[in-house]
């Protein structure tokens, strides 16, 4: 979406020692679907799959005396092995800007940090936006804007001016970690596809001038119409007319600079240019049939998954398959004109809300199921001043004024939750709320949603110990206890400790899981104090 701006999923390993008759039962299981197996042919190829399925390998010889330690040694790199090749992907959100009524990008790093959100991408370098992000633990992506690409390419001192003045000034405060160079640069009506992989290039160039490069990738996010054929998925392909001048030469120098593919994917285009032809539990994550794809006989339950094997399969046919691929944007529309089919809050609470769970859910593709994907949710904000079809201005997940459009999961601990549309109902976040009335002068100190929960607990136990904070309104039956949350409860505690230390610089750190937040924090009815 363009965004302007001027052999085995269980592993069974059984292990007889002898003479002393103790049998040990190791069961491993993965997270991974069982035509996992199809992405590991080496290893299998190897072993024949004998090894891992051996019923007794100890006897009284030397010689399996000797194999029984090598034995466990195999197993356990097999666990780590195992254990290291399906990690769950990511969710962050773009946070885009084209509205006269959102809350200031100090509001918006606390509003993201309050719902578990730490990655961010945003359509600019705006110095207010990445100023409020620095020290924030939340990573950031930023954006080249089209209409600098032409400069870009003609020249680095462009881009080295750029690169100071846009990305080493902030970072690394500022956790910058990729630069959108463009954005669906194959569909801009000003034609700057000429000028892409040059100003890539450029940009990398400054990047490593800056020693910047190795933690800040650069990518240029596609849209799905950069596809020739895209159905079925193992079928796609990349219109010919971009491959030899761009699409190549791009892939090239994601693939040398380590860097991924990024593609914005909408099954709501599809699904509603095809209403009649697609089933709408396809396009929303919910149970169905499913389509079985003629080309390699795997089976899609969602259109997701079936829009970016394509991505893959295009890219596997020019020999590149092993670049991964950012989902940069996806979303579902909270509202949109008579002739937008599909759009509406319930729909765009269980796409969203199924696409997370299918993400924190340690789920790849079909094509690929041991690669996790990384998406960013489009948007954040439902922006008022965007042109075009209703659709354009609602696909935010929070209204302006920080209330949910719709409540859905953003993190692990939520995943579990069904979603809900949340229409005419209390919008309560998952994570507790923070008021937007302004409280001129005074400060709380909150839980940080995105840390650990063993982190949490050390900061709890810290405050609520050797650190003094009044834990007694979070005890059973008193005032806080509820809701019974290790987040909740931190943050009354971590509060507690920060106003006892009359708020003093660093008394809201707790090893980085908590931050200090300008409106009162809201955890069912408690009420945090605000000094002591």
């Amino acid at each position: 979406m363009i965004e302007t701006r001027p052999c085995f999923p269980r592993i069974h390993y059984c292990l007889e020692m002898k003479p002393i008759s103790v049998s040990w039962l190791f069961s491993l299981n993965h997270a991974s679907p069982i035509n996992s197996i199809k992405s590991t042919p080496s290893l299998l190829n190897q072993t024949n799959c004998n090894f891992f399925f051996l019923s007794s390998i100890c006897s009284d010889s030397a010689q399996n005396q000797i194999m029984a330690p090598l034995a466990f040694s195999f197993f356990f790199l097999l666990v780590s092995f195992f254990s290291s090749s399906s990690e769950a992907g990511s969710v962050g959100i773009n946070y885009g800007r084209i509205a006269n009524d959102l809350p200031t990008p100090a509001k918006v790093v606390e509003l993201l940090k309050s719902q578990g959100l730490n990655r961010a991408k945003l359509y600019d370098t705006d110095a207010t936006v990445l100023t409020a992000f620095a020290n924030s633990g939340i990573k950031v992506v930023v954006a080249m804007p089209n209409e600098l690409l032409s400069n870009a390419a003609a020249d680095q001192s462009f881009t080295d001016a750029w690169v100071k003045d846009n990305i080493s000034k902030y970072y690394p405060a500022t956790q910058i970690e990729a630069i959108a160079v463009g954005n669906e640069v194959f569909v801009d009506p000003n034609n700057t596809t000429k000028f892409l992989v040059a100003a890539m290039k450029n940009v990398h160039a400054s990047l490593t001038k800056y020693s910047l490069d190795t933690n800040i990738k650069i990518s240029s996010p596609i849209a799905l119409s950069a596809l020739q054929t895209s159905f079925p998925a193992s079928s796609g392909s990349f219109k010919t007319e971009l491959v030899e001048p761009v699409i190549k030469p791009m892939l090239d120098l994601l693939r040398q600079t380590g860097s991924y593919l990024m593609v914005n994917a909408y099954p709501f285009f599809a699904y509603s240019a095809n209403a009649d032809k697609i089933s709408l539990d396809y396009a929303l994550f919910k149970d169905n049939a499913g389509v079985v794809d003629s080309g390699n006989g795997l089976k899609y339950t969602n259109l997701f998954d079936a829009q970016i094997d394509a991505v893959f399969a295009a890219m596997s046919a020019l020999q590149y398959n092993d670049v991964k691929i950012t989902v940069s944007e996806t979303g579902w529309p909270s509202a949109g004109d008579s002739n937008e089919i599909g759009a509406g809050p319930e729909n765009a609470a269980e796409y969203n809300g199924n696409l997370v769970r299918r993400v924190l859910g340690q789920s790849g593709t079909p094509l690929k199921p041991n690669d996790s994907l990384d998406v960013f949710l489009f948007a954040l904000f439902n922006e008022n001043q965007k042109t075009g079809p209703t659709s354009e201005r609602n696909y935010g997940l929070f209204y302006p004024s920080e209330k949910k459009v719709y409540d859905i999961p953003l993190k692990a601990e939520g995943v579990t939750e069904a979603p809900s549309s949340g229409v005419g109902k209390s919008q309560v976040p998952v994570s507790g709320d923070v008021s937007t009335t302004s409280h001129e002068g005074q400060t709380w100190c909150v839980a940080n949603g995105g840390a650990s929960e063993e982190k949490l607990q050390n900061g709890l136990n810290y405050a609520c110990g050797e650190g003094g904070a009044d834990c007694s309104p979070i005890q059973p039956d008193a005032t806080c206890y509820n809701p019974n949350t290790l987040e909740a409860h931190a943050s009354y505690a971590f509060n507690s400790y920060y106003q006892k230390k009359a708020r003093a610089a660093g008394t809201c750190d707790f090893g980085g899981t908590a931050y200090v937040v300008t409106h009162p924090p809201k955890y069912g009815t408690c009420e945090f104090p605000s000094g002591y």
